[in-house]
């Protein structure tokens, strides 16, 4: 076990060298990839900041805990786009564009090799830090108590919002082994549609559709709950365990669908390459 763990590291630090290269190699590029991501992650949730504003906050929550929201919303998914540099959450295209054979010959379990590849901590940085600084300006002006247990309950819930987001995706790739060609696109839908809601409050949603977004659909699960629970406004103090719990669970059966499929895999093989290699 401590020889995987020391491997993930190395590989980790190894694709980390490689994406610091970029900025050695192409200063002015990367510089523009950087600042333009940087200028995304801001445009994605200014808009509904400057409803904030306008109107005094939105439903029961103020304007400056709208932006610890937003923060918390940007920084998770940042975390999320930092890891998918070469479709390792988007798996569906791996596998509806028969991919996946390429990682089965290499030299390393598929876990540690999606689990790798496409790290961009340097060039994928921008969305993690921008929510990063919103999240630290909003928790000085609420003049919040943080203590080292809050941090670290900031810190787990975070890693939540990230392991909600992955499990989804690896959840509904299960489709692409049965229909490679029309579900190739399908965890990308996945990351989209919770994506477009996750930073939204749902205080003013029925019963219903807070239920449904908090669960089977947990777009609500990305940044709203999690900041109730940690700003006290949680509408039970029970939340923070099942919160977590909640993501362990989505995240765990995104790896048991997952190998689901990969034993399909096992049977059927891709049907997307034609015998002279070319995709159909």
């Amino acid at each position: 076990m401590a020889g995987k763990v020391k491997r993930l590291f190395s590989l980790w630090a190894h694709y980390a060298k490689m994406d610091a290269q970029w900025f050695a190699q192409d200063t002015g590029m990367f510089l523009l990839v950087v600042f333009s991501e940087t200028i995304a992650n801001f445009a994605a949730v200014t808009g509904l900041f400057l409803l904030a504003v306008r109107f005094g906050g939105v439903g029961d929550m103020s304007v400056d805990e709208m932006l610890f929201m937003l923060g918390f919303y940007t920084l998770s998914t940042g975390l999320v786009n930092m890891m998918d540099g070469g479709n390792a959450l988007n798996i569906s295209r791996r596998v509806g564009r028969g991919q996946l054979d390429h990682c089965l010959i290499q030299p390393l379990p598929l876990w540690m090799q999606l689990a790798t590849e496409g790290f961009l901590p340097v060039s994928g940085s921008a969305g993690a830090l921008c929510g990063l600084g919103f999240l630290l300006f909003a928790a000085a002006r609420l003049r919040l108590a943080v203590s080292p247990l809050w941090v670290l309950g900031t810190v787990l819930f975070v890693l939540c919002s990230f392991a909600i987001q992955v499990g989804m995706r690896y959840i509904v790739s299960l489709s692409a082994f049965f229909h490679p060609a029309g579900s190739e696109e399908i965890s990308a839908v996945m990351g989209g549609f919770l994506s477009s809601l996750g930073y939204y409050p749902l205080s003013g949603l029925p019963g219903w559709a807070r239920a449904a977004l908090n669960t089977v659909l947990p777009a609500g699960c990305l940044s709203w709950l999690p900041t109730l629970i940690l700003l006290g406004k949680a509408p039970s103090p029970t939340l923070s365990f099942f919160y977590p719990l909640f993501a362990v669970l989505i995240f765990g059966a995104g790896v048991t669908t997952f190998q689901k499929g990969m034993k399909l895999y096992a049977k059927r093989g891709s049907s997307r390459y034609k015998a002279m290699g070319h995709r159909s």
